[in-house]
């Protein structure tokens, strides 16, 4: 049953007619869940009469909830050719009919033709993780194995705790009422023990935490505190409470070892799915689906302090949170897991993993491809490592061949699930004002110096990209009228710079020349050879080296060499000197990194061009025959 744990099972809206809005026989079906029967019934009614587009969008969904995605994709279409009501959850499930359909080019075009509407860490999503599910998956030696404790009902949400594991079900109770939407018990919570081969035994209800007739569910045990994180009902004198429209929410409560109950999270409006509490940064993980939501379900996540909420709800934002459904939450070793019904997905839910940099910013998210995911609904994934370095965990799926609506499944894995990938971000920087520099172009390219992605700096100079991890990539930056960066590093040192925020340094052009005898030269310090001599010493070749800079930040610069000497000798002399010191400039250059086509010309004047009067017999103090004595770069092109 598609989404029962978050539509069906866990939220129950009590059918609402009001005179304002007064609905049909096939709406009534339709908000009782029975899709089936409100597809019969709005054909019946279209018959008679044109369906408002409410009303065709609630056909829509009852199609996308039996699977008939072909009729469901058709109708989300003419809705939202017709209309601007679709919300973005819905718009999501338009992509998915799509999708399942096995139109994923169609989607691309469509996603390329939406592209201003749409926001660009979506759209970067998408097409990173269509590129990854188009590469030919390697064989990970991964075991995957349904659970022998799985029971005909629905079996989800696996958390560790202690030598064994705590999971949801539907599993029918006396001392639970039946749930009319679902025909199952409300949820309840389960412990199931680990023998000595690793196998589920003693499944039974899990009895340290309070019990209740209604929903009890998605628990996470959080061995810093001690304490249970779980979902469960509104109730007040043991019957569910309602807000004033006749709704039933979900709170998260708590229970300590020592027996301390609160809510901790608590609106009859709102309600909050998957408690997960990460030990290290003491954040309280859960979905939900406030008003800033980007699509159904987000991930958010509050400050606490030993469980004390300090903080209100931070959305994790739209390189997490998509326009479809967010939960699941896990943290890992530096990694966010969870799972998402987005579009560009295998099925309906899938697993993803997302890189947690800093504080606030996330990676690109990864699906975790074929085996962990399928083409039906894959969450609750939880992961830990063993002690021969293996990794294993448990995750639900209501795919083929399971005993219930949703199956607890176990995996083994040799390395850590879901695609490496190189994520690094930063800022590109004015070198000598120190501001961000906006629309500067910043690549990545591989050993073999192909392009494998570009992205632009924002207004700020920020910048984030990612790619498939490489064995060598090169960074590079550039924008017209600055220097080019470009460094290139190792694996090794890929590790290093993708963990730091990484500064691109680039000159404007024009601070690296002047005018200077009505030509436009490199800025350098002024250099001389020892007298008489064609030799480089020091101080001349740390100003050529300066040159060598400059070529390396703007590889398309084309240069002349001009080397003048004083009026002292024979012109005959002056002209040979001056020609030999423009040819080992050049030969210098051309050893250091320049090429030919960087060096125009190099040639010596002599005494041709003198600046002052120290011409031939004119007597001049030293530091005035000094002003003719020169060597000039001029800026050709």
């Amino acid at each position: 049953m598609r989404f029962k744990l978050i539509i069906v099972l866990l939220v129950f809206v009590p059918l609402m007619v009001s005179a304002q809005d007064k609905k049909s026989k096939a709406d009534n079906l339709y908000y009782s869940y029975q899709y089936q029967q409100a597809i019969t019934e709005y054909r019946s009614e279209m018959e008679k009469y044109p369906l408002t587009n409410h009303q065709l969008l609630n056909l829509a969904d009852s199609y996308f909830n039996i699977g008939s995605f072909d009729n469901a994709s058709e109708l989300y279409l003419e809705v939202n050719k017709n209309d601007t009501i679709m919300s973005v959850n819905r718009f999501n499930k338009m992509l998915q009919s799509i999708s399942k359909n096995s139109e994923r080019d169609r989607i691309k075009t469509f996603l390329r033709s939406k592209a201003d509407m749409l926001s660009p860490e979506l759209l970067e999503n998408a097409e990173f993780n269509y590129s990854l599910l188009e590469i030919p998956k390697e064989s990970d030696n991964s075991v995957i194995e349904n659970v022998a404790i799985n029971s005909p009902q629905g079996d989800f949400s696996p958390a560790f705790y202690k030598n064994g594991l705590l999971f949801s079900s539907s599993r029918i109770q006396k001392s639970k009422k039946v749930y009319e939407p679902s025909g199952e018990s409300y949820l309840d919570i389960y412990f199931g023990k680990l023998n000595a081969n690793n196998e589920l035994t003693d499944v039974e209800v899990f009895d340290k935490i309070p019990a209740t007739k209604f929903h009890k569910s998605t628990p996470f045990y959080s061995d810093k505190l001690s304490t249970f994180f779980y979902i469960l009902s509104n109730t007040e004198d043991d019957e569910l409470r309602y807000d004033e429209n006749g709704k039933n929410a979900l709170a998260i409560g708590t229970l300590t070892d020592t027996g301390r109950f609160r809510f901790i999270l608590k609106d009859l409006s709102t309600s909050f799915y998957y408690p997960y509490f990460d030990d290290r940064s003491e954040r309280l993980y859960f979905a939900a689906n406030f008003d800033d939501s980007y699509g159904g379900t987000d991930l958010y996540y509050v400050y606490t302090n030993n469980g004390q909420i300090m903080s209100a709800p931070i959305n994790l934002g739209p390189r997490i949170n998509s326009p479809g459904n967010e939960i699941a939450p896990f943290v890992f070793e530096g990694s966010l897991y969870f799972s998402s019904d987005v579009f560009y997905g295998l099925g309906g839910m899938d697993v993803y993993k997302s890189s947690i940099i800093g504080n606030d910013s996330y990676t690109i998210p990864v699906n975790l491809g074929e085996g962990i995911n399928s083409i039906s609904d894959d969450f609750g994934f939880i992961i830990k490592q063993n002690e021969n370095k293996s990794f294993s965990g448990y995750f639900s799926s209501n795919r083929k061949g399971g005993k219930g609506g949703d199956d607890l499944y176990r995996f083994t894995l040799k390395n850590l699930p879901g695609l490496k990938t190189f994520s690094l971000g930063g800022k590109v920087v004015d070198l000598k004002k120190k501001n961000g520099v906006s629309g500067a172009q910043v690549r990545l390219l591989n050993d073999k110096g192909e392009l494998l992605k570009e992205v632009s700096s924002v207004a700020t100079g920020d910048f984030r990209i990612e790619i498939p991890w490489q064995k060598q990539v090169t960074i590079q930056a550039l924008k017209d009228g600055y220097s080019i960066f470009s460094t290139s590093y190792s694996e090794e040192d890929m590790e290093e710079i993708q963990t730091i925020s990484y500064t691109l340094g680039l000159a404007r052009f024009e601070d690296f020349v002047l005018e200077s005898e009505d030509k436009t030269i490199l800025k350098l310090d002024k250099f001389y050879f020892d007298k008489g001599k064609a030799i480089l010493n020091a101080q001349v070749e740390a100003e050529l080296n300066k040159v060598v800079d400059a070529v390396s930040r703007f590889p398309q610069l084309r240069l002349k060499i001009e080397t003048y000497t004083d009026s002292r000798g024979s012109d005959s002399y002056n002209k040979k000197l001056s020609q030999d010191r423009s040819n080992v400039i050049k030969d210098y250059l051309l050893k250091n990194g320049l090429s030919s086509n960087n060096i125009v010309e190099a040639i010596g004047y002599g005494e041709e061009m003198i600046k002052n009067n120290c011409t031939n017999g004119a007597y001049c103090l030293d530091f005035l025959h000094k002003q003719n004595e020169r060597t000039l770069f001029v800026v050709v092109d």
